[in-house]
Parts: structure tokens; sequence; C-alpha cells
């Protein structure tokens, strides 16, 4: 048994720990130094993994796109010689299973390091037969990449302080968008300095509020009043116009007091906006519809108009994921087989129209009354599985062949 065999063999079960499994970022390349410390953006602060995801609209959008992609089923397929397919059980079916990931943790973690760093790396498990068991997530800026001689070599820091080096025979390599066809293109890096922005409004926001005045308004007192008598008539003065239990009562001072409202200036109504703005910036970026991300101010947020931007959704952002995933994985699999998400669940229509359209196939030509009644999760019923609209093939209608005609 070669080393590379017993470094990744997975065990049978019950599952034990898979030797030399553990990996860091400890011997990365000089860029992914910096895109793990932090890119230099122009607003001045660090752009990193943590402070991006630190941004409610950026960690919305993220576990929004992963989460619905890792809803969807993950199926092998295998077509047959009409075209059709069928599904067929494979390992892919819980991918992640032999080191401990759900279908849904696994799923969603190769979704968010494509989001984020526009590149999943998945080491391969093999079994005692050499048989592929999984797939096992690398943090990509565990991951350093060269191409030697028309061959991609990866080289992977270990927590050891050691590098180990593999190939595309022993690690899958998934990314989106890229420019030399070797590495996919970071958002991380791409969008740093909208996400820069973004931070630096969080940081200057939590200022405002840990320094800045948020005193709605100033009492001035026109009279000469020491400074403790004053603090007193302020505290009585808030008691008297505050609080639910204050509305509608009219308060009496005895005393010349002149009440100055604070409002917002200029600067910080524009900063607001600007705000707002960015959540528009960031869904753009990750291609989602700002309702989703709570900005509803220049969109309806119910009715037709969401239910087509969902179907949007569907077709325009996640499919191209799925799709890079998918024809990535199914190069791992036997000919004629092909790994696809099944997106039906998420795509179906609303319970009024679905039904309708159940009924209306119901006895056509198309789907038989127990077809119908399955999709329902109901129980067949008998002469339920007979399409009335389907005729025998009539023996006046069989052309003849040369053995008819000597019959």
């Amino acid at each position: 048994m070669s080393f590379l065999t017993r470094m990744l063999r997975a065990p049978n079960p019950p599952y034990e720990p898979v030797e030399h499994r553990d990996w860091s970022s400890a011997n990365i390349t000089p860029e992914l130094v910096t895109l793990f410390g932090g890119a230099p953006v122009l607003s001045g602060v660090p752009v990193s993994e943590q402070t991006v995801l630190g941004i409610p609209a950026v960690w919305r959008a993220v576990w929004l796109i992963a989460g619905s992609v890792a809803s969807l089923p993950l199926q092998t397929v295998v077509e047959s010689g009409d075209g059709t397919k069928q599904r067929t059980p494979s390992f892919l079916d819980d991918p992640g299973k032999v080191v401990g990931l759900t279908s849904y943790q696994w799923k969603s973690t190769v979704l968010a390091h494509l989001l984020i760093h526009g590149n999943a790396f998945l080491l391969h498990v093999y079994g005692g037969a050499g048989q592929l068991l999984g797939l096992q997530p690398v943090h990509p800026a565990a991951v350093s990449l060269e191409v030697k001689n028309g061959v991609k070599r990866y080289r992977i820091g270990m927590q050891d302080g050691t590098t180990r080096e593999y190939t595309d025979d022993t690690l899958t390599h998934v990314w989106s968008q890229s420019l030399d066809g070797v590495r996919g293109l970071s958002p991380l890096q791409i969008a740093c300095n909208t996400f820069g922005t973004a931070i630096a409004a969080d940081r200057s926001a939590a200022k405002m509020f840990g320094q800045g005045a948020l005193v709605t308004s100033i009492a001035q007192f026109e009279d000469d009043v020491e400074a403790e008598v004053a603090k007193e008539l302020t505290e009585e003065l808030q008691r008297k116009i505050t609080g639910p239990e204050s509305a509608g009562r009219v308060a009496y001072v005895n005393r010349n007091i002149k009440i100055t409202p604070v409002s917002l200036t200029n600067e910080e109504a524009q900063w607001i906006s600007a705000r707002a703005f960015q959540i528009e910036e960031i869904a753009r970026w990750f291609g989602i519809p700002p309702h989703l991300l709570a900005q509803t101010e220049k969109q309806t947020s119910w009715g037709t108009g969401v239910s087509a931007q969902n179907e949007g959704l569907a077709r325009y952002n996640l499919e191209p994921w799925t799709t890079c995933i998918q024809e990535r994985l199914s190069w791992l699999l036997p000919p004629n087989h092909a790994a696809e998400f099944l997106y039906a669940a998420f795509v179906e229509p609303d319970f009024e129209t679905e039904t309708n359209l159940l009924i209306a196939q119901a006895g056509g030509p198309f789907m038989t009354v127990n077809e119908v009644r399955k999709v329902r999760n109901l129980p067949p019923i008998e002469g339920g599985d007979v399409l009335p609209g389907a005729k025998p093939l009539q023996p006046n209608l069989i052309p003849e062949t040369e053995e008819t005609q000597n019959d």
C-alpha cells in the first residue's frame, strides 16, 4: 500500500480518525498572506475573511446562496441509450460523511469557499481498495497552486509545519470565474474596496454610538441656576415628557427653560444614505435581490414582483454556482454518469397553482391518477395506473412484414 493511500485511506465503519488530515495556513503564498491578513484598500481598513463576514449584508448574501444550494439534493444520474436519465447511487449522495460532515454542511462549506475566495479545493478520500469514498473541503488560504509542465500542483500547509503536494488525481479544484484557467478570481480581492467602505462605515457607526452626541435636545436655563438644581430640574423635566405614559400629557415646569432639538447634520444624513447604498452594492456583487437583504425601500416586498425575482435568483444566480460544481464533480464519475443538483423543490409553484396543474393532468395524456396522488403523498387507488387517453395497438395497425405475409 502506497504512502498516499495509507494517508488518505478512509477506515471502515464505525469511522475512526483519518491520519494526517489537519492543515493550516502557515505555508501559503505571499498574495494569500495578504488575503488572509487583510488586503490593502482605499478606505485604509484591513479586509479579511472575518471582517467581511462581519458585514451583515455580506453574511446574509453568502449564507443565502450557500444555504439555498446546500438545500438542493445532489444526485448522480446515468444516461441510458434512449436519452433518458435515471438516478443511481454514488459517493456523491453523501460526499462528506467519511470526514464527519453532513450533506448540507459539505455543500454549504464548498459554496462559502467559492463565494468568498473564488476557489474550492476538495481532497480525495480513498478506501482500502483504492475506491473514492468522499471529498474533504480544504480552506483555500491553506492551498498554494502552480503549474509545471502543464500539470497543476497543489501544496497544502499542514499543522506540523510540513507541506504536502497533490495533483488533480488526488485533489479536485472547483472555481467559477477565472482569467487564466488555473485559479478562480477571489470576490474578497476583487470587491475589497466595496467591502472596505462598508467595514469603515460600521466602525464609524460604533464610534458615533460609543463617543458621539446622541441626545435628542439640549435644555438651557435662562435664569441663574446652580448646577445641582439644574440637574434635578432636567431630570424632572425628562420624567414628565418621556415614556409612553407621558403621551398626550401637558408638562409643567416653573422655570424659564429653552429646549433646543438636536437633529442630524447634512453630513450625517448623507452617511446614513451611503450605508443604505452599500447594501445595494453588496447585493449587486453577489447577485442577490435587495429585498432578500431587507432592503425594501425602492421595491415591493410581496406579490408577483418578488416571486419573479425569486425565480430569477434560481436561474441567474444559483444555477451558475451549481453548474460549475456539478460539471467538475462529474469528472470523478464513470462514463455516462453525471452529478446534478435537483431544482424541482426550489422552483416548484405555490400550493394552489400546483394543485390546479395536477388536477388538469390527472388522467390526461401525461400522468395517471396514481402518479398525481403520489405527488401529494397519497396512497394509490384501484384503476389509477391507466392513462385513459392511451389506446392499445390494434392488430390491423401492425405493419406487415415478410413473415406475416408468408403466414
